[in-house]
């Protein structure tokens, strides 16, 4: 690749990608695009620390792809991308002896282990001589700027809607740059393949590529579609799973391909084409994500504990055995069995179904949120800091503005309702796709004819419930009357 370097001794920027990959709407990017120098763009994987770089195994194999095509869209640019992996700033400094940079840009994360990292290397480059500079665009507002009346943080959604509507439309992205000034010298870069992102054997992540195609411009796309298609009928086919009314947006934000300036700018100026229901709708969602980013900011330690600390005596129980079965989806409720399977196969998981897979986790089963956080970080490619904790928190009843406790979903009303043909069951748990719609989402109710038939043999090929909803819903109100404070 022949590249335009740039003049002798002037000194290069570094640019520090993180979960900002892509070339739209990046304004660390733009500011060493601007500066006049030449640019090294940088990716360093991390320590795993709780936040920094993929949460998990499913986010890896994204991540891979991702990074691949970060470095094919930089080449359009006149430019490459060095991976390094390590301490940030011991890798930063190594870089900046190797180049002669004295400058260094990214922009800002907002998860804990995050702003530990970035506060310190910002510090001790700054005290150092270097100028290290940060941006903001992975959210739609800063948690540090939007405050209630009093001047604390929103603890509740919808004044927290308000206030952001309040706030002002947000900035309307900027463009990608059409070039970057390459410096004369490139540093050394590992190779992307000695990172093994990708699971090898087995592969599980083998029917990923038939949902998914990670990098920028697949994320466009995929936004550019939903607009002309899905957004119509947001509000109300969002929830049904066997539709395709949802953006599948989530797990290119995760890693920031997408920014979320540029999926709000896309809904603008849809008045009249789109009903105002679902343009509203679609907003929420996006502002959900920065609800929780706001949780995450103010309450740091919202992974681990309750954000309600009136939960810290619930009792939880310890059931290695039924939680293995809801990780396999051999749980015998079939809406539930269908969304853990689809989660395993594509490294996602329908929003309504998530809810309804956590409430029989935590409430069915009585087993702890925490158990299940830790299996959707490990095997969403959506994994996110902030949303998947608040989320779970959500469920449980002990997050910011959670659904009550005793909002315990009926798996079978929940799937009858949503699911109301079975579609969605059929495609994940195929060893029910001959059994009647009536049955779908109850097979322990379905007579013995109507089991043989289809080719079922409860306990053989497709598990009995292995809990009572009723006698478990009891249980679970009962646990949770058994905390002191009436909260």
């Amino acid at each position: 690749m022949t590249m335009t370097t740039s003049k002798k001794g002037q000194n290069p920027v570094l640019l520090w990608f993180r979960k900002d990959l892509r070339l739209d709407d990046n304004h660390a990017l733009q500011a060493a695009a601007t500066s006049g120098r030449p640019v090294v763009p940088i990716y360093i994987r991390e320590p795993e620390v709780d936040g920094n770089g993929p949460l998990g195994a499913a986010q890896e194999w994204w991540l891979h792809h991702s990074l691949a095509a970060l470095q094919k869209a930089l080449g359009t640019l006149n430019s490459g991308l060095i991976l390094r992996q390590g301490d940030p700033l011991a890798v930063l400094e190594k870089l900046i002896a190797e180049t002669g940079a004295e400058t260094i840009v990214w922009n800002r994360r907002y998860d804990p282990a995050g702003i530990a990292v970035d506060t310190q290397v910002k510090k001790i480059l700054r005290d150092n001589g270097i100028e290290a500079n940060s941006f903001a665009g992975q959210l739609l507002h800063e948690p540090t700027r939007l405050r209630t009346g009093a001047g604390g943080h929103y603890k509740t959604y919808t004044p927290f809607w308000r206030a952001f509507e309040q706030s002002g439309e947000p900035p309307f992205p900027i463009e990608a740059p059409e070039k970057l000034l390459a410096p004369n010298h490139w540093p050394k870069s590992d190779t992307l393949a000695s990172w093994s992102l990708l699971p090898i054997r087995p592969n599980w992540a083998s029917e990923f590529p038939d949902t998914w195609t990670p990098g920028e411009a697949a994320a466009l796309e995929k936004l550019k579609d939903f607009i002309d298609g899905a957004l119509d009928d947001y509000a109300v086919g969002r929830d049904f799973p066997d539709t395709p009314a949802t953006s599948l947006l989530s797990p290119h934000l995760a890693l920031g391909e997408i920014s979320p300036a540029r999926i709000w700018h896309a809904t603008r100026g849809l008045s009249g084409k789109i009903p105002t229901d679902d343009i509203i709708r679609f907003r929420k969602e996006l502002v959900w994500r920065e609800f929780c980013y706001h949780q995450l900011f103010h309450f740091p330690k919202l992974r681990t504990a309750n954000w309600n600390d009136r939960y810290d005596d619930f009792p939880w129980l310890s059931d290695a055995r039924r939680l293995k079965s809801w990780q396999r989806g051999q749980t015998g409720y079939p809406i539930v069995d269908a969304g853990m399977r689809q989660l395993w196969r594509h490294g996602w998981m329908h929003n309504r179904v998530r809810m309804i897979a956590a409430s029989f986790l935590i409430k069915d089963l009585l087993i702890d949120w925490r158990e299940g956080e830790a299996w959707f970080r490990d095997t969403l490619v959506d994994a996110d800091p902030a949303a998947n904790t608040a989320n779970w928190q959500w469920v449980a009843g002990s997050g910011a503005d959670a659904s009550p406790f005793f909002r315990i979903f009926n798996p079978v009303l929940q799937g009858e309702k949503f699911d109301p043909d079975g579609g969605y069951v059929r495609t994940f748990v195929p060893e029910l796709s001959k059994l009647d719609s009536k049955y779908i989402h109850r097979p322990f109710e379905a007579p013995d004819d109507v089991l043989r038939r289809a080719g079922i043999e409860l306990g053989k090929h497709y598990p009995r419930p292995i809990v009572d909803h009723a006698v478990a819903r009891q249980r679970a109100l009962a646990a949770h009357a058994s905390l002191k404070n009436d909260g």
